[in-house]
């Protein structure tokens, strides 16, 4: 071009240089975009994936003997590309393990810091699901569309629960650049409406860069009969009346990094291991709670102080921090009646047990990588957390954590009627709010907070022998769940990329803590981070922390509207634990804050800002999609299961009939439909011959309508009717059931689950996969011919 430049008239120069140097000023005033860095000689271009191979050679020649055979191409992770190991613990506060000044011995935890870095001022979203999708792409949850937990999601930007095209998971960038991945344990990225297989299948796990996964896809899980995904096929929980779902885990996250080494050792690997624990249901063998009998005897306010003052012992916090109040709604130890403290205590004692296990179980995962030569070369990125401890429990705790979800309270003398199996399989336990404050020590709030660090800081270790000198060390610089990525991208050489799969990416939000592995005084890189959920929201900038406390997580109810919310400040480089609001002293500050937090949440897709609590996880309200839709019919076949309430035709709160067409044995047996499980649900089944309909109240109260007697061998179309009363949600209604037109049976329910039965014991036909929801005799699975189920409700 320069050449021909000699042909144009000087006035048409002239412009022609004019016009380029305006389009060169205004492109420079756009928002600057990310480019990789230059590739080294012979690297292939890893910023546009998937990284294209060469084109392919033609030949002339008719011999392949006489031709020079090309290079088999292949992609391979940069030179000296390290194994990550991701942890991530579920609903462990700041103040949980003793790594961190906690109660519960955590030796596992113990050794990484000692051989590697501590992070004291590391911070995640509040809640799961958003920080999960957070950490596995380095973008923030709501560029994620994940504001929330996926089943509460709406159909606004940020919130839609489906992650966008232009933001791709880490796995899925590792694996392109050479990687084996795996994940193992917890998942609850996948919108639950494509949790069939029916699909879309994009967001599953496996579809989303690991190679192998082996876990649970949703917010929690029963740890004694969890609902068990191997890659996409539901595989059946084993029989051992030992089983632990954390212990299995573990073993499948093993045996996969043996078979792994054993065959491609040259490979790098990438691992995601997160349990569900130590989110609730708290299920741990007797033998690990009973290590702390007696060890909480003291309650949650001395043990508040106690983890504060075993914090400064270990230089995690200033000396001068001091305990941020505790919420006026948590009561005074104290003042607690004597039947109140023994369940909390146990309820206590069954937490730590459940914590202490999952570090075990984590230590077992990273001696087997040090036995197979690899941790050296292995970082290992420990995060004590996903949120702060939970106080979905509210004040009291509960025996079955499904009576939250339903907004019914559960009151003490009846919760310590389980006091000896708290823990086991008979419960599906949550500890009362007032140990999720002390487990955020030195912090006010808990999970779902995202204006406290109490719902947000969680403590985090990166071990990397290779790569990182120092050991035993503390990092103090800001950080996010949304740098990890970034950092791993760092570590590994690989660049985050700008196009995959001919779609433009949108620029990586995080930070890499790279920086901070050999440099403990090195200036902080992420100097401003919004924090958002359910209306808590908070502003971080240099220092600076300005919040409104707009909902504890014991409530339902926001403390005010969005319009009247009460802000704060903070200095968090002199206030550690944000015990001291600044905002009277500082109005311009704190003015400026809450400017640059709307700035930010214009950005990042935060607003519109949606409080609401239960009532997100009605779709129909919300708007998003369901499999079934408007529709108020379906026809189902033996074998269908695991159909979660996205799935399966909605039966709350309406009048509705099952007809099933069966041929029947003698003494016919099993289930022909069912839904939720010992905690709550809803069966149609035979037993002994008698065809029965059992509706189980949250595990509290069973309700059963059975035939008198027992049909005779032979085909027979099985019908239960329901007529609701109508008048609101969770009312009862008439129960009756026929067989071939003929009624056998009738009853009343005087009441029903207004909210869901539960959030992995799904709907099952032909069988009761999980905890069953009757006593169905010697098994679940229907020993008969299960033809057509049909459910037909009634709008």
């Amino acid at each position: 071009m320069i050449n021909n430049l000699k042909h144009i008239r000087p006035i048409g120069l002239f412009l022609l240089l004019t016009v380029l140097l305006i389009v060169a000023v205004s492109c420079n005033q756009k928002k600057p975009a990310v480019t990789a860095p230059e590739a080294p000689s012979g690297e292939p271009d890893r910023s546009v994936l998937p990284i294209k191979e060469p084109t392919r050679q033609t030949y002339t020649e008719l011999d392949a003997r006489n031709a020079k055979a090309p290079e088999r191409f292949e992609v391979k992770a940069p030179k000296g590309a390290p194994n990550v190991l991701v942890i991530l613990i579920d609903d462990m506060g700041f103040g949980v393990s003793e790594t961190f000044g906690g109660p519960v011995a955590t030796p596992n935890m113990n050794k990484l810091a000692a051989n590697g870095l501590k992070y004291n001022r590391f911070h995640t979203t509040a809640l799961c699901s958003p920080t999960r999708v957070a950490l596995l792409t380095g973008y923030n949850h709501h560029s994620n569309n994940m504001g929330a937990i996926t089943e509460a999601a709406t159909t606004f930007p940020g919130n839609t629960g489906v992650r966008p095209q232009t933001i791709t998971p880490m796995a899925e960038v590792l694996r392109q650049n050479g990687y084996n991945t795996a994940a193992f344990g917890k998942y609850h990225e996948t919108p639950p409406w494509e949790i069939s297989n029916s699909g879309p299948q994009d967001r599953w796990p496996t579809r989303s860069g690991f190679e192998k996964f082996y876990g649970f896809i949703g917010g929690e899980t029963n740890q004694w009969a969890p609902l068990i995904y191997d890659g996409l096929t539901i595989v059946e929980t084993p029989g051992d009346p030992k089983y632990h779902f954390t212990t299995d885990m573990t073993d499948q996250a093993i045996s996969w990094v043996n078979f792994q080494q054993a065959l491609s050792p040259q490979k790098p690997f990438f691992m995601y291991y997160a349990p569900g624990a130590t989110h609730a249901p708290h299920h741990v063998p007797k033998e690990w709670a009973d290590k702390y009998k007696g060890k909480f005897d003291q309650g949650w306010d001395v043990l508040r102080q106690q983890t504060l003052d075993r914090q400064k012992k270990l230089g995690l916090v200033p000396q001068n921090t001091k305990l941020a109040p505790k919420p006026t709604d948590i009561k005074d130890w104290d003042k607690l009646s004597a039947d109140e403290k023994k369940l909390f205590t146990r309820q206590m004692e069954v937490y730590a047990g459940f914590a202490e296990q999952t570090d075990f179980e984590a230590g077992r995962l990273i001696s087997a990588i040090e036995e197979l030569g690899q941790l050296d070369n292995t970082v290992i990125i420990f995060i004590a957390g996903d949120n702060g401890a939970s106080a979905e429990g509210q004040m009291n705790g509960m025996y079955s954590e499904m009576t939250y979800f339903n907004a019914i309270q559960e009151t003490v003398p009846d919760m310590l009627k389980h006091y000896d199996e708290w823990g086991s399989a008979s419960t599906y336990p949550h500890f009362a709010a007032g140990w999720a404050v002390a487990m955020d020590a030195p912090f006010s709030y808990t999970k779902q907070v995202a204006s406290d660090f109490g719902g947000t800081r969680n403590g985090m270790i990166i071990q990397w022998p290779q790569g990182i000198k120092a050991k035993g060390e503390m990092r103090s610089q800001f950080g996010h769940v949304i740098d990890i990525a970034p950092t791993v991208f760092e570590i590994a050489k690989v660049p985050a990329p700008t196009m995959v799969n001919g779609i433009k990416q949108d620029p990586i939000e995080g930070k890499s803590l790279a920086y901070t592995f050999n440099s403990a005084d090195a200036a902080e890189q992420h100097k401003v981070q919004y924090f958002e959920m359910f209306g808590n929201r908070g502003i971080y900038q240099d220092g600076w922390f300005a919040r409104t406390i707009h909902r504890p997580a014991w409530k339902m109810k926001p403390l005010n509207t969005l319009q009247t919310d009460k802000w704060e400040l903070f200095n968090t480089n002199e206030d550690y634990s944000l015990a001291n609001d600044l905002s009277a002293k500082n109005p311009d500050k704190l003015k400026a804050m809450q400017e640059l937090f709307m700035k930010e949440a214009e950005t990042y897709h935060v607003l519109p800002l949606d409080d609401r609590l239960l009532e997100r996880t009605n779709a129909a309200l919300m708007g998003r999609p369901t499999v079934m839709g408007e529709r108020t019919s379906v026809t189902y076949g033996a074998g269908m299961k695991g159909m979660g309430v996205d799935i399966f035709i909605d039966l709350r709160n309406r009048s509705y009939t099952i007809t099933a067409d069966v041929e029947v044995k003698a003494n016919g047996n099993g289930v022909l439909v069912c839904q939720g499980g010992r905690f709550g649900g809803l069966a149609f089944y035979l037993k002994n011959g008698k065809p029965a309909f059992t509706y189980n109240y949250l595990g509290l109260q069973s309700m059963t309508v059975m035939a008198p007697q027992g049909l005779p061998a032979g085909k027979y179309q099985l019908v239960y009717d329901f007529k609701y009363d109508g008048g609101g949600p969770g009312k009862g209604g008439i129960a009756t059931i026929s067989a071939n037109g003929t009624k056998i049976a009738e009853g009343r329910f005087e009441k029903t689950q207004p909210g869901i039965f539960s959030v992995d014991d799904l709907a099952d036909i032909g069988v009761d996969d999980g905890t069953h929801v009757a006593d169905y005799g010697p098994s679940s699975k229907f020993n008969g011919k299960l033809g057509k189920v049909s459910i037909e409700v009634k709008k």
